[in-house]
């Protein structure tokens, strides 16, 4: 029935389309991505080349960035899955990583082709770019898990468990980038501090894991 009053919105429908807009730019930007990934095709064809000549690295190019991005937006999904709400620092951390996937294409085509292919300054740009991605991942996850409590139905061993994954591939990505640079030694450092971490993650999701069948089992127990 119509009062003729304002209509109020109320919160939880406030926070349902913040949450979907980001949702859609964070979808829109992936897809965008993965499309420029095809688009980035422009194969050479010297005289005498072959087909397979013309068409690896561009093919090569393309499934790279194309894996890579769809790599990320299951991380970025699967945080997102778990929120309860959105906020302006979620938001921002969201914006600088969509801005960071977005250039993606471009930096694995700098890296196999043109005049840094096969350099330790193509590897450099790729390596920074995708540690970049991963720690911004990161540093969204542990906001939105920690500080601002957004996931609050995710339980503590699993929050860690999901960070420790994205540091570790941002630090395997930093070690690729200190080999390019030559520093061979900081670089075996930081792939053992990463391998560590990634044990010490399976871990903490196997607990998660115990904990949350020891909970069904209390649960499904009639004499409880």
């Amino acid at each position: 029935m119509d009062t003729g009053g304002p209509l109020h919105v109320r919160g939880h429908h406030v926070f349902q389309r913040h949450f979907d807009r980001l949702v859609m730019l964070s979808d829109g930007v992936f897809a965008i991505a993965m499309t420029l990934s095809a688009v980035e095709l422009r194969p050479e064809t010297p005289p005498g080349a072959s087909l397979a000549q013309v068409w690896t690295a561009p093919l090569l190019t393309y499934f790279l960035s194309f894996f890579i991005i769809g790599g990320v937006w299951i991380h970025h999904r699967r945080a997102l899955a778990h929120l309860r709400a959105v906020d302006l620092p979620l938001t921002l951390l969201t914006l600088l990583l969509l801005s960071l996937v977005a250039l993606t294409p471009v930096v694995i085509r700098v890296m196999l082709s043109g005049d840094f292919a096969g350099t330790p300054q193509g590897m450099l740009l790729y390596a920074l770019s995708l540690a970049a991605i991963y720690a911004c991942l990161g540093v969204s996850w542990g906001y939105a898990a920690f500080v601002a409590d957004l996931a609050p139905d995710v339980p503590r061993t699993r929050a860690w468990s999901w960070l420790m994954q994205e540091g570790f591939v941002t630090a395997l990505f930093g070690a690729l980038a200190l080999y390019s640079l030559h520093m061979k030694i900081p670089a075996v450092l930081m792939t053992l501090i990463a391998v560590v971490g990634r044990v010490f993650s399976a871990r903490l999701e196997n607990a998660a894991k115990r904990e949350e069948q020891a909970i069904a089992q209390e649960s499904a127990d009639p004499r409880q």
